[in-house]
């Protein structure tokens, strides 16, 4: 009964590890937003140089991720997982320790590397230990993590930066050596290293049109959060605090509803939700973008954060659920894809706000509306099972 209970305790202690690693990913990405002028004054620099270390980790997180599921599935996802966490604890401890702004940037660069060895293998070991028709809330409580770490990583950096910004790194850091010390679920060490498993798999047109979805979602969507920040400010004047609220109630409203979708995408499949989040996001976004009641333009972001997760979730949910071989590697391209919009999306769009604000809110609106519903596959195992399923 003892070894029962024991054995019951490491089992959920895994399992809630798993998702954990959810979290710490964008939480490491965004903790610096808030304490940009604290780390140019430790490190000798202004807030505008300090800033670079967004880029520092977002991009190499982006572009290492093209390679990085397929190259864990080659390798064993347990020996990989493990390996990348004490990566990302070791460059966490640099960027605490990180005396100048071209070491801090070179850690922040090894910690965006070692973050992508992590996302995309817990996603394939969630989808590998959840039976098909719990595969949406599965990724939906995954996709909550996520939201949460990225919504609290700004507050949590600003309270570090009252006391020392240095200190949110060497959480950081004791926080990964607790995950990597956890490890998988013990599940996950009976799914054996994938040593065939090729990138071109992962590359299949299916795979980037979901992709190209993925990108669109977070670049088109998600990732508008600058734009409407520089619309509060021109057009509604609001402080920097009531800006920083309105911009996080997108992420509150996807901690609160990622969960839910999961259950949904369970019920009518993957493709329908990416569509309806899709179609619904794009009103959503036309409405902030260009209405003249700031009241109204925060009920639209807020709701503008549930499809936000119709579109995640759901992207993810087609990738792990659907046909062909090294899904690791897929989810690790859509995933590549997806960061890939939020750091696209300021530099093209920044240049159309400077010339019309409202054009800069319809463009990504209009091509949200209309490529998902062109790109999403249609025929997926998952979304045959869903409608077989009864309704209860």
């Amino acid at each position: 009964m003892i070894a029962d209970g024991t054995a019951g305790l490491r089992s959920r202690l895994q399992r809630s590890a798993l998702y954990a690693g959810g979290f710490l990913g964008p939480f490491g990405g965004g903790v610096v937003t808030s304490m940009l002028p604290e780390i140019g004054d430790g490190l000798g620099t202004d807030a505008s140089a300090a800033a670079s270390s967004l880029t520092a980790y977002l991009l190499p997180f982006a572009l290492v991720m093209l390679v990085s599921g397929t190259l864990g599935a080659r390798w064993g996802r347990m020996r990989t997982v493990r390996v990348a966490y004490g990566v990302y604890l070791a460059a966490s401890v640099a960027c605490f320790a990180a005396p100048t702004l071209e070491l801090f940037l070179g850690a922040r660069v090894l910690q965006g590397c070692a973050n992508a060895f992590t996302t995309p293998l817990l996603l394939a070991t969630l989808a590998a230990m959840t039976p098909q028709q719990k595969l949406g809330r599965a990724l939906g409580a995954f996709g909550a993590l996520q939201a949460a770490g990225q919504t609290s990583a700004p507050l949590i950096g600003g309270l570090a930066a009252e006391i020392n910004w240095r200190l949110a790194f060497l959480a950081i850091a004791l926080v990964a050596g607790i995950l990597g010390a956890v490890g998988l679920p013990d599940a996950a060490r009976t799914i054996p290293a994938d040593t065939g498993a090729r990138l071109r798999d992962a590359l299949r047109p299916d795979v980037l049109r979901v992709g190209v979805v993925a990108l669109l979602g977070w670049g088109a969507l998600g990732g508008l959060g600058f734009l409407l920040a520089f619309r509060a400010e021109d057009v509604f004047g609001m402080s920097p605090a009531a800006r920083g609220l309105l911009l996080t109630s997108f992420g509150v409203a996807g901690i609160l509803t990622a969960r839910p979708v999961g259950t949904l995408i369970d019920r009518i499949g993957p493709r329908r939700t990416v569509v309806l989040g899709a179609v619904a996001g794009a009103a959503l976004v036309a409405v902030a973008g260009t209405v003249g009641s700031v009241a109204v333009a925060a009920i639209a972001w807020f709701v503008a954060g549930v499809a936000s997760q119709f579109l995640l979730v759901g992207v993810n949910a087609a990738v792990l659920g659907g046909e062909g071989g090294n899904r690791g590697g897929a989810v690790s391209v859509v995933q590549s894809f997806r960061f890939s919009g939020s750091a696209l999306a300021p530099l093209t769009l920044t240049p159309l706000y400077a010339v019309h604000p409202s054009v800069s809110f319809l463009l990504p609106a209009l091509l949200l509306a209309a490529l998902p519903p062109l790109l999403m596959p249609r025929s997926r195992p998952i979304e045959a099972a869903a409608d077989s399923e009864p309704n209860t």
